[in-house]
């Protein structure tokens, strides 16, 4: 069993955040969404795993996951020149996969669960296709699954004014080396590209096993600043711990679940978690409300921010309430002594606010 991970793209429902960064680099909970990806992968005891990439963020992915050993993987990266579709991913990547089964994981998906009891269902079967699903209160803005009785996946539509069922394509999928002829006997869709509901509607109707894999846990799109920012508050909820490593002085208090890393410093302030710290940042005369993420090397100063995900080396001062915000990295956001009210911001990397 081989992985391929989609990390490329354009992230255009992000910019301008992703003008700079790949969507998949931003980070929840202070790692990266790829980071959850792979950590995934590594509970499944899968090794050799492929990373699509974008020739413009590429580096970046590189820098990140290097060769893969930080999570015990075998990475080797791919290059799709344009995003063409996730059939054309699979078609670029054809050598990497050869006849294996292999995951395909798009980069920008959290799900609350692994996909350790999937891989084994599906290796124990003679599906050639397991589709990760999840039921959602409006199919209409998905792809959607349609199953029998038996659990098998009878019909794929894509965003379908009168939805066949409630069960939204996840963004994770299981296939055998079948899927490589199905892609084979598929034409570009409206959109231009070679889309990977139709090779696989291609395996239903020529007879072959789909079945689905509904997800009981949670599971969030990242693509747009407020899925992302629900991610952040779910990931925070979830998997904080209360970790104090750097240093609080007396005059401040910690409330909760909150993770301050080593060398972080927070002077005469409160936070109240669940809150990330990170490493380097320094937090003075403010307040840091519940769901908030703060990068590494940031400086947060006579402000309060609740809600928010602030990206490294970046600072906010002066602010007198901050909400439902994503701030890049190396940003500045300063508030005049005229403003009244709260903030609420998406800025990209090197900005500068002053309002």
């Amino acid at each position: 069993m081989k992985a391929l991970v989609l990390s490329g793209g354009k992230g255009t429902r992000l910019r301008p955040l992703t003008h700079t960064m790949a969507k998949q680099l931003v980070p929840v909970a202070n790692q990266p969404i790829l980071g959850y990806v792979m950590n995934h992968l590594r509970e499944a005891g899968i090794k050799d795993t492929g990373v699509i990439v974008a020739p413009e963020t590429q580096e970046e992915v590189r820098r990140y996951l290097e060769d893969g050993g930080k999570w015990g993987l075998n990475v080797s990266y791919i290059v799709q020149e344009q995003p063409l579709g996730l059939a054309h991913a699979v078609k670029t990547a054809r050598d990497f996969l050869a006849d294996d089964d292999f995951v395909m994981y798009l980069g920008d998906n959290l799900l609350g669960s692994g996909i350790r009891d999937a891989v084994g269902r599906f290796q124990e079967s003679d599906a050639d296709c397991m589709i990760f699903l999840k039921e959602v209160a409006d199919p209409r803005a998905f792809g959607v699954a349609q199953l029998d009785e038996s659990g098998n996946i009878v019909r794929l539509v894509e965003k379908p004014k009168e939805p066949p069922s409630n069960l939204a394509l996840v963004g994770v999928y299981i296939f055998s080396p079948v899927i490589h002829k199905a892609i084979d006997t598929i034409k570009p869709s409206w959109r231009g590209e070679l889309e990977i509901t139709d090779a696989i509607q291609a395996l239903i109707d020529s007879g072959r096993s789909v079945t689905g894999e509904i997800l009981e846990s949670w599971w969030l799109d990242t693509g747009k600043k407020d899925d992302f920012l629900a991610a952040n508050t779910t990931v925070l909820d979830e998997y904080t711990r209360r970790r104090i490593e750097g240093e609080v002085d007396e005059q401040s208090t910690i409330e909760g679940r909150v993770h301050i890393e080593e060398g972080a410093t927070v002077l005469r302030s409160t936070i109240r978690g669940p809150v990330v710290i990170g490493a380097g940042t320094r937090v003075e005369n403010s307040f840091i409300g519940p769901f908030s993420s703060v990068g590494r090397g940031s400086v947060i100063k006579d402000s309060v921010i609740e809600h928010v995900v602030i990206l490294d080396e970046s600072e906010v001062v002066g602010v007198v309430r901050l909400e439902d915000s994503l701030i890049g990295r190396n940003a500045r956001v300063r508030k005049s002594e005229s403003l009244r009210g709260a903030l609420r911001l998406m800025i990209g990397d090197h900005s500068k606010v002053e309002i």
